[in-house]
Formats: structure tokens, sequence, C-alpha cells
């Protein structure tokens, strides 16, 4: 997959697909196959952006602290650099909060917007994450442990991290730690009204890591919002049950 430099980090990237740019946005500690349940069926109706956020699998990992602002200034050097003016931005969980900022602070490039799993402060998603004092690696294995609801899904990803372990002088490690400031400072609350971009609000009523109030709170904020949920779905929904993601995501995108 191509690198691209873009702003004062190098990008790893994908483009699939034609028509309508849609830049998706990955969640904590994930590159951009987490969106592998999404890339080939929105192929077939945009021209899908897909990349590893900063501190995460190909992309540079400098030395944190991160905020979500500043990740979505990667996403619009990113843009920049591949000649996109404006696109759809779909951002799931962190990648959610990313898409948020890049709203408010860049309205200009953002069609339709779609926020899954997502809040806007830590502290009303996650009240016992708020005030955790566990280390960023230690909230990796817990977003993992408690992201999938379905028992395969579970059972893998409970298996991992569990046994997981990063080096604590590892560029991974720094990726993490910067990553895990970005999402601990967040704070739109004030700033969701400014949004002018339609946009979807999109959870899972079983989300064990996101309460689904936070995603009400959203969609009660942007002035333009429709709200879906999900019935059982998990934190991973756009996995676990990714037909109904896709479909729900897709209607909304093609207006």
């Amino acid at each position: 997959m191509p690198i691209i430099k873009a702003g004062d980090i190098s990008i790893n990237y994908k483009v699939e697909g034609t028509g309508e740019p849609l830049i998706m946005i990955m969640g904590f500690g994930a590159g951009m196959e987490g969106w592998d349940s999404q890339t080939p069926f929105f192929a077939k109706y945009f021209k899908v952006i897909t990349y590893d956020n900063r501190g995460a699998g190909k992309s540079d990992k400098p030395k944190g602290p991160y905020t979500t602002a500043m990740m979505a200034e990667d996403a619009v050097h990113l843009m920049d650099s591949l000649g996109i003016g404006k696109a759809h931005v779909m951002g799931a969980s962190m990648g959610g909060l990313i898409a948020q900022e890049l709203a408010i602070n860049h309205p200009e490039k953002v069609n339709r917007l779609v926020l899954a799993c997502t809040f806007a402060r830590l502290a009303m998603a996650d009240p016992e994450g708020a005030k955790s004092t566990d280390t960023p690696e230690e909230r990796q294995k817990r977003v993992l442990s408690l992201a999938y609801n379905k028992p395969l899904y579970r059972f893998f990803y409970g298996t991992l991290a569990k046994f997981r372990s990063i080096p604590q002088d590892s560029p991974e490690a720094m990726g993490i730690e910067g990553q895990n400031a970005a999402v601990s400072t967040h704070d739109t609350v004030d700033r969701l009204a400014s949004i002018r971009a339609p946009a979807l609000v999109i959870v899972g009523t079983g989300d064990r890591l996101v309460s689904p109030s936070a995603s009400e709170f959203i969609a009660g904020k942007i002035p333009d919002t429709r709200l879906v949920k999900i019935e059982g779905g998990s934190h991973v929904f756009n996995v676990e049950n990714k037909n109904e993601f896709n479909r729900e995501a897709l209607k909304f995108l093609t207006g």
C-alpha cells in the first residue's frame, strides 16, 4: 500500500473504487484493516480512502501527546495530498472523534458525515474509562476485551488482549500513548451545534465500551442528524452487524 507525506508525518493509505470520495477513519489502536467489512462494499459506489491514523499501522508513530484536532489535520493533509477537495467522512469510535473535529474545523471539506459508536467527551461515554489510571496499553487491552459481543469475535480478541505485550520503548507503544491522550482530552460538547454537514449517528444498542447514550447526545446537538440504533450491536458492530451497518450508511450517503 502506498505511503504519502501528509503534513509532518507519513501516512499509509489505500484507495479503492470510483465516484464521490469517501474517507473512512478507524478507531483507537486500529489500522485501516478495521474497515475490511466495509471497504469492498462501499467501493462499489464510492472512491473509498482508508488509512492508518497517526500512531497506528504503517503510518508514523511520533511521540505524543496527540489530540483529535491534530489527527483531523492529518486527514486534511491526506485529502490535499490526494487532490480531494471535499468528501463524505465516516468515523468509528476514535475515528468519530476525529471526524467531528474535521467537520467542525473544516466544514468545506465534509459532504456527509457518518459518526459510529462515538462520543463528544469521554466521561459521558465511558465513566469508568475516564477516571481509570490504566496505562495506554492496559486501556487498549480493555478496549479489545469489551468491544465484541459475539462469542467467536469475543474469544479471539479477548485472547489477543490477554497475551499481547508491547515493549514500552517501541514506536507502537508511543503511538498507543499518543492516541490515548487524544481520546482522553477530546471535547466537542459545546461545538457540535456548529456542524453543518448532514450527519448519520449510528450505534449498537449492546455497546459495552461506549454508552449508546453518547450517540443520542451527539444526535441531539448536530442540527441535521439522523440517529440509527442497531439492535444488540457491539462497539464493533461494523464487523459483527456489518450488513445492517453497511445498509444504513449507504442509504444515508446516497441520500
